[in-house]
């Protein structure tokens, strides 16, 4: 073989390893249309799947017009001066050269109607993170059901999935970025860069949109608003916990000219690592949450992402006995931490705080406490607690918290953010669609000589809190 044949395999190999990953990613958003779908009501069905399809279009959109260049223009920001460069730190010119490059290699696409034949790997890049960044959104959808306007959605889901997570992953999830060369930051599967910034983002959001009708009485109690459809709920996520073993293998670096696998850190890591990891986690979390909900079906089979998610910022690191505590721990914990938000006052549909949110903080601060003075390079500091501390602080609060309350906070003074109160009583599928998720269900009740069925208890009036 020549050595130009050489090179084209490893360049094809690794093109379709990066590829057919983000094809199965496409799995988690299956999951979360199915998931989300049954666990609203039968009268918000359709409106909540289409908000999920929405998503991974309007997404996908911005993350090609501006959101990969946000990755890759951000690592140095706000040290080492503007955003596009030129930097001027006389002291790195090796990594301010390396990102120049990054940035202007950020859209190499081929001006041709065609295939671009002179990179192969920069758009199969820019696919998984595509991915990534619906993932992110997503994880917003769940939570906001029933009760959010479309073009407030779409509002949030851009700034969430184009770019306060993507400045996040700038800063701490490459080589590059500031969290990692100046505190030594390590989040393998982006507990806190992903899902810390979008389960924070999701409450801020929620504080503003206020629950759904009738989720408390008037003395602030909460009443149950059960999924209309829960086993099509847990269908859901076990096909986002196939979409998650594509996206931990997706955090892998594996390009030509590579010796072994290493991830985006530097650090040693293997398929077979994530395959006994993740299984380990997953298996954990499901009996940690089954045990910590009391048995709870729709607590338990979140469990699985819980636990994933716990380990996943050190992933890379632990042992399989110390994945299966951790996991344990995070999904046996994420209950309590999903009722205390309920009993706040917070009406989160699915939980997305406490499996995203809470647990992304746990996962990220995890490798600060199990996993103290890794080494992750010449020049790069030990794994410790302050730098997993400085990234997840950022992550969750500056990048989570507070630009989703502040965006929401003006959308919901320009009146943009909550659909009306008739409305959400009539429900979202008449009243966006003038369709119903299951017509069947008034034909089969006048066939019978009755009056059609409510398909979900409609509690009184209460005005949202």
């Amino acid at each position: 073989m020549t050595p130009e044949s050489q090179e084209f395999l490893a360049t094809f190999v690794s093109e379709s390893y990066y590829y057919w990953a983000s094809v199965f990613m496409l799995l988690i958003h299956v999951g979360f249309l199915a998931y989300e779908g049954g666990a609203s009501r039968s009268k918000n069905v359709l409106a909540t799947m289409v908000k999920n399809l929405l998503t991974l279009s309007i997404v996908g959109l911005t993350f090609f017009f501006f959101g990969w260049w946000v990755y890759n223009a951000f690592p140095l920001f706000p040290f080492n001066g503007g955003i596009v460069g030129p930097w001027t730190d006389p002291n790195s010119e090796g990594i301010v050269a390396d990102v120049l490059g990054l940035v202007q290699a950020s859209y190499p696409w081929s001006p041709a109607l065609g295939p671009n034949l002179a990179d192969n790997l920069t758009g199969v890049f820019w696919f998984a993170f595509a991915l990534f960044a619906m993932t992110t959104a997503s994880i917003l959808s769940g939570a906001v059901i029933e009760r959010i306007k479309v073009g407030a959605y779409a509002i949030l889901a851009v700034v969430l999935g184009s770019f306060t997570w993507v400045v996040a992953a700038s800063w701490g999830w490459s080589p590059f970025g500031w969290f990692l060369t100046n505190f030594g930051y390590h989040d393998f599967g982006c507990s806190a860069v992903l899902h810390g910034v979008a389960g924070f983002f999701a409450l801020g959001v929620l504080i503003n949109l206020g629950p759904r009708i009738g989720k408390f009485d008037a003395q602030g109690k909460a009443r149950a608003i059960l999924p209309h459809n829960l086993p099509l709920t847990m269908v859901g996520l076990m096909l986002i916990f196939v979409g998650f073993y594509a996206f931990l293998a997706a955090c892998v670096i594996f390009v030509p000219g590579q010796t072994s696998e290493i991830t985006i850190y530097g650090t040693p890591m293997t398929l077979a690592s994530i395959g006994v990891n993740t299984t380990l986690a997953l298996a954990s979390g499901i009996i940690g949450a089954y045990i910590g909900s009391k048995a709870d079906p729709f607590y338990t089979i979140s469990g699985g992402l819980a636990g994933i998610i716990s380990v996943g910022a050190g992933l890379d690191l632990y042992s399989p006995a110390m994945v299966i505590l951790i996991a344990f721990i995070g999904a046996y914990t994420m209950p309590f931490v999903g009722n205390a938000v309920e009993k706040a006052g917070i009406d989160d549909a699915v939980g997305a705080f406490a499996v995203h949110g809470y647990c992304g903080l746990l996962g990220a601060m995890a490798v600060g406490v199990m996993a103290s003075g890794y080494p992750q390079g010449d020049g790069i500091p030990l794994t410790g607690f302050l730098g997993q501390l400085v990234g997840t602080f950022v992550c969750t609060i500056l990048m989570g918290f507070i630009p989703g309350y502040g965006v929401s906070f003006v959308l919901k003074k320009l009146n943009m953010l909550r659909v009306p109160e008739a409305e959400e009583i009539l429900g979202l599928d008449l009243t966006e669609f003038d369709l119903e998720g299951y017509p069947e269900y008034a034909i089969l009740a006048e066939s019978n000589g009755s009056a059609p069925a409510a398909a979900s208890i409609e509690m009184s009036p209460v005005s949202p809190q």
